[in-house]
């Protein structure tokens, strides 16, 4: 099953949410995005039945294997497109909110090239230039 945009967001957000709680819920994740209780319950339910997360008895959510590759595949697009786009000058939070769409549409292809070529950026040459 292709994950759309929206399902991507979702175990982005999850990712992140586990990074900073010990214990990630659906309260959180709806906090966090700022969306409807039940919109992020009717998501968490089609991400569980996707096999993407695991929810538990006491209601904690968990990423699967698969549900972290996606996750973690995407969080990295957004650093490195919020870093690419803030060094040439954007304003950080606009950067911000531009890889947070760039990153779902963005080619494997053109995404290595962009990480490619980050660190020759700002690099020195030996004089010190």
């Amino acid at each position: 099953m292709e994950l759309k945009e929206s399902g991507e967001m979702y175990l982005e957000t999850i990712y992140i949410l586990s990074k900073e709680l010990e214990n990630v819920r659906s309260l959180d994740v709806a906090r966090y995005m700022k969306f409807s209780k039940p919109s992020v319950s009717r998501a968490m339910g089609l991400l569980r039945n996707s096999r993407y997360i695991a929810v538990d008895e006491k209601g904690y959510i968990s990423l699967t294997n698969s549900g972290l590759e996606i996750a973690e595949k995407i969080y990295e697009r957004h650093i490195v497109i919020t870093k690419l786009l803030t060094d040439i000058g954007v304003d950080p939070e606009t950067a911000a909110e531009d890889a947070c769409r760039i990153e779902h549409v963005i080619s494997d292809e053109s995404f290595n090239a962009i990480k490619t070529h980050l660190p020759k950026q700002g690099k020195k040459s030996k004089s010190g230039k």
